[in-house]
């Protein structure tokens, strides 16, 4: 089973973001997707005033990616942050071939798609 989680482990988001060589503060934060012991995919994104994706995999399993986009995205809303952003870093073609980019020139992320339902469904 796939569990989709964000870590309170500082070391190991540290790890990461050093890995993807990404500044690390005090705002970052990790969301993994696992499957028992296997990492299967991850998010790192910081929350400060505002939610902001820095990095997102797998990038060859779109499913899955969207899931933990979608996971990331509730994260923030959960923590009273609806304005999301992404970096050069994110995949911005990926995002927007999901429908999750809602203004490109600011790099802005559509949370309100979390609470719409999927294809246009009545």
């Amino acid at each position: 089973m796939i569990i989709l989680k964000p870590t309170q482990d500082k070391n190991l988001i540290k790890k990461y973001y050093d890995k993807e060589n990404i500044s690390f503060s005090e705002f970052s934060n990790l969301l993994l997707a696992t499957d028992r012991e296997e990492v299967l995919g991850f998010c790192l994104f910081d929350i400060d005033d505002v939610l902001t994706v820095y990095k997102i995999e797998p990038m060859n399993d779109l499913p899955l990616l969207d899931g933990v986009l979608r996971s990331t995205l509730h994260v923030g809303c959960e923590r009273g942050k609806t304005d999301a952003f992404y970096t050069e870093t994110a995949p911005e073609a990926i995002f927007e071939s999901l429908g999750f980019v809602k203004n490109k020139s600011e790099r802005r992320l559509d949370v309100d798609k979390l609470f719409k339902s999927c294809c246009d469904c009545k």
